[in-house]
């Protein structure tokens, strides 16, 4: 299987220009596509079929700021150990513990305003969180990277709570 940045012809790095992903992928899509293979072969239809499919996962991958950094990480043989590994500085946690308890208070007085609030402080913690994990990856130290990543789904995770409470 091809790395998904050589895939688009796209330098290894977290910092990615989406117009140029937009395009190659575009581009990528417009040769596999399996409506392309329509009159071939079996065996062209299949191997059609795993390109156009390498692209898509591939494209979402890349576009996405966490799963690009988890990828890096991945392509340079450092795993999050996102189901083992659940340690993490005492001050995030502390700011955790923080959040959570303003979303009980928030979810409990039904303070929307409140909310709303909490969700933008959590939504500028994750890019912050994004910030860190791409600029540890750009210092090539994949091990913080990591750490910075599982935070950023600690995050994400908190941010899926705030919504589900909205609805």
């Amino acid at each position: 299987m091809q790395n998904h940045f050589a895939l688009f012809n796209l330098p290894t790095s977290f910092e990615l220009d989406r117009t140029k992903l937009d395009t190659a992928y575009r581009e990528v899509q417009s040769t596999v596509h399996p409506d392309k293979f329509v009159q071939a072969g079996d065996a062209e239809k299949r191997v059609a079929m795993q390109w156009a499919t390498q692209a898509n996962e591939a494209y979402q991958t890349l576009k996405d700021p966490l799963k690009r950094a988890t990828y890096l990480c991945h392509l340079h043989g450092v795993d999050l150990q996102t189901e083992s590994n659940t340690s993490m500085p005492a001050s995030f946690l502390m700011q955790q513990m923080e959040w959570r308890e303003a979303f009980d208070d928030a979810r409990h007085s039904n303070d929307m305003t409140a909310m709303m609030q909490l969700e933008k402080e959590v939504q500028a913690g994750l890019r912050t969180q994004t910030t860190k994990a791409g600029a540890a990856i750009a210092d090539g130290d994949f091990q913080a990277a990591a750490l910075d990543i599982r935070a950023c789904l600690f995050l994400e995770k908190f941010l899926a709570d705030i919504a589900a409470y909205d609805d």
